[in-house]
């Protein structure tokens, strides 16, 4: 769901989508290794924003949000 992380940076949520549709949102996923195996964090970037989330396998948001 797109609305936590658009609240995180500020923006409301079809504002985000539609950042992200014309590329100005830059995302970096990374996944986790040895006891993290499983785990992926997820952080989106927006001018002089960021919102951090980690995730499970099934794309679950796993505790808040870091901005």
């Amino acid at each position: 769901d797109g609305a936590a992380v658009a609240i995180a940076l500020g923006l409301e949520p079809a504002a985000f989508r539609q950042l992200m549709e014309d590329r100005k949102i830059v995302q970096l996923c990374e996944r986790g290794t040895g006891e993290d195996a499983g785990l992926y964090r997820a952080t989106f970037y927006h001018q002089d924003r960021r919102a951090r989330l980690v995730l499970d396998r099934e794309g679950r948001i796993l505790g808040g949000i870091e901005t």
